[in-house]
């Protein structure tokens, strides 16, 4: 019979009327709203759809303690605003500064509610258009070959309102709770409706299943009232200043480790969950024992007749009763609205929780099915930030750039620089860009060479993972090789059993500066643009095949790296040795006199002083020209900057007898150099 119904449902459906879109996104939560942003502000025919009256829903509930883990750093001593996005977890990007998350609220860990009145505020200034109270029940495909990717997707809602769009865009997160079945796993409760009154616990014996941060704050919650508090897990404690994974189990919801450590009941343990079973005693209270006990038993017969570990062991670790036991294991995807047309499959090990999506965010399985935000995480999962909105503001940012090029022949954005400006260009977006810091391993900024390396395409936050597709990803050539600039933290620098305190932690000479730890960038240079296959053969745990060069900036304590001798001169001359070119400025004099005795003049002075600009002349430049040893220490002279304003400017000839520093070339010099 529900076949049957199912069956003349989708009758029905077919007959039905399509309202047709370019982009439909699902999910109105943090990713959704950047996506519709994006597509907005390019003037795209988009829809969001969310099954609640109000966008991020999921955080009108999550955390049930209400108190965020993402930092809300309101000060930096700069106020360059892509700097201050690097500590700012929770703003999505905008042009908007009244949508910054620092005026929603002042708290470095802030208040869920707080996140909650942000995201409305964003969807309705920026009028995004949301279309709410709209459950996606149902997604399927129509195979068309004058589709954008060969067919539309189909989606139907709980009103039987159907829907057609060119390109899908995923954004529901992972909100389905994880639930492990064993035998009495009906005693447990879970996070999503666990009280969270701690008198509710007052004098409770409680057991807590999981071990991440959700986990961490119901026991925080509970820590003041509890007799003890257990918690079990099938691996050990990740903490996530030795793992460097914001994922992992945060400071501020650790306090119970410190009653574990220092002997005050509490207690963490190992042990697979799937081999548990809870039998409840007629007082109310749990007991823990293990499945194989229970396979014989009669399951009439009462807690007498069942064997308890504590028979056979009598200093089992968990013979003492429960009087809670509480499910904190997380979240997954929802797969179950995807029609198997779609083949969105789950991922393997322990991304099993995440569709299996290529490292452009698009379905390993159907064209034109892209997965944003925490869903996402499966490209870089337990490696950067693309799990929070701290990171895919920008993976969505890059997806909609490929997006923009695939569908609407829009090339990825890039700006030409000369190629004296190379070095300038890397230090500055070393020290400032936000989406480099955040997901560092997994976005980087490409530099293009153009022929004879006389100038560079710079191309910003390109995920490495599709490197080798770069050309028909973005619309941008590569034919003389590239630069890869990316942030990354040493290679053996971060785990779960690392001890990331120990003395002698950084290094801080230039020369040592492949052996940083701490984050830092990497430049990477190849010939020529790397292949599939050479994705696919790199390094383990290397985010880029092997190149031709690779250069370290050494890593700096207050993230800085501006300083002459130890970041920039290094960087310099490993440009200079990959392009076998000079890439110093020089001051016009400079420039003028090796005019007359090279062959070649520096790009600076080809770039530059030849084109008539360079460096202004005046004493005082000149003098400190002299001090720094650049300058001979010419007699003092007249300088044209210095010149009252109604005095006659001097004939080239007399700048040349007075060895001054002049503003444009000489033009007969130029004359005579074209002749």
């Amino acid at each position: 019979l529900g076949l049957a119904l199912y069956a003349s449902s989708l009758c029905a459906a077919s007959g039905a009327a399509f309202l047709y879109h370019d982009y439909c996104v699902i999910g109105a939560g943090p990713s959704g709203l950047q996506a519709a942003y994006f597509l907005q502000q390019a003037g795209r025919d988009y829809v969001v759809f969310e099954r609640s009256h109000a966008p991020g829903s999921f955080f009108a509930l999550y955390p049930r303690h209400r108190k965020l883990i993402s930092i809300n750093k309101r000060y930096t001593g700069k106020s360059n605003s892509e700097f201050n996005l690097r500590h700012d977890w929770n703003s999505l990007l905008s042009h908007d500064r009244r949508l910054l998350f620092r005026r929603y609220s002042h708290d470095f860990f802030p208040d869920a509610d707080a996140m909650v009145r942000y995201l409305e505020d964003f969807a309705s200034l920026l009028k995004l258009r949301v279309q709410y109270n709209t459950a996606i029940i149902h997604v399927t495909l129509e195979r068309d070959g004058q589709a954008w990717n060969g067919h539309y997707f189909l989606l139907t809602d709980q009103d039987r309102q159907n829907y057609k769009c060119s390109s899908l865009l995923v954004a529901t997160g992972t909100w389905v709770p994880n639930v492990v079945n064993f035998p009495g796993s009906e005693y447990v409760e879970g996070y999503e409706t666990v009280s969270i009154n701690p008198e509710d616990f007052a004098g409770q014996t409680v057991l807590i299943l999981g071990r991440g941060n959700s986990a961490f704050e119901t026991a925080e919650n509970i820590l003041g009232v509890t007799n003890f508090i257990h918690m079990v897990s099938r691996s050990r404690v990740r903490l996530s200043w030795a793992t460097h994974y914001v994922g992992d189990l945060r400071a501020i919801n650790n306090g119970l480790l410190d009653t574990y450590q220092l002997k005050s009941l509490d207690g963490l343990l190992e042990g697979n969950l799937e081999d548990l079973a809870i039998v409840k005693d007629k007082k109310g209270k749990l007991h823990i024992t293990l499945r194989f006990y229970l396979e014989n038993r009669n399951t009439s017969a009462g807690i007498d007749s069942v064997t308890l570990p504590q028979d056979e062991l009598d200093n089992f670790a968990t013979r003492a009763p429960y009087d809670r036991v509480i499910r904190c294991l997380g979240w997954k995807f929802d797969f179950s609205i995807y029609n198997r047309s779609l083949r969105m499959m789950p991922g393997k090990g322990n991304k099993k929780k995440y569709p299996q999506i290529k490292p452009s965010y698009e379905s390993r399985s159907t064209r034109g099915l892209f997965v944003l935000g925490t869903a996402s995480h499966s490209v870089d999962f337990r490696k950067s930030a693309g799990g929070f909105i701290h990171g895919f503001r920008y993976t969505t940012r890059a997806v909609h750039r490929l997006l923009e090029n695939r569908h609407h022949g829009v090339p990825w954005p890039s700006t030409v620089y000369p190629i004296t400006q190379l070095t300038n260009s890397i230090i500055k977006r070393v020290n400032e860009a936000s989406g480099l810091y955040q997901m560092f391993s997994i976005l980087a900024d490409i530099i293009l060479l153009r022929e004879n390396a006389t100038a560079f395409e710079y191309l910003e936050e390109y995920p490495v993972g599709v490197l080798a597709e770069l050309e028909t990803q973005t619309g941008r050539k590569a034919p003389n090789g590239l630069f890869v600039v990316i942030m990354e933290y040493g290679r053996n620098f971060s785990g779960a059993d690392k001890d990331v305190f120990y003395y002698n932690r950084a290094v801080g000479e230039a020369q040592h500066a492949w052996q940083s730890n701490f984050l830092h960038p990497v430049i990477y240079y190849y010939k020529r643009l790397p292949t599939e296959r050479e994705m696919r053969l790199r390094p383990p745990d290397w985010p880029l095949p092997r190149p031709d060069a690779v250069h370290h900036i050494v890593e700096d304590f207050l993230t800085d790296w501006t300083a002459p001798n130890a970041h920039i001169l290094p960087l310099r001359r490993f440009l200079e040795n990959c392009l076998s070119t000079d890439l110093r400025n020089f001051f016009a004099e400079s420039c003028f006199l090796f005019a007359f005795t090279r062959q070649k003049l520096p790009p600076f002075c080809r770039q530059g002083y030849v084109r008539m600009q360079g460096l202004v002349g005046s004493e005082g430049l000149r003098r400190h020209a002299v001090e720094a040893g650049l300058l001979e220490d010419y007699a003092p002279t007249d300088f044209p900057g210095d010149r009252p304003p109604d005095s006659r400017e001097g004939s080239q000839d007399q700048l040349l007898r007075d060895h001054a520093i002049p503003v444009h070339p000489l033009q007969h010099l130029v004359n005579a150099k074209d002749e």
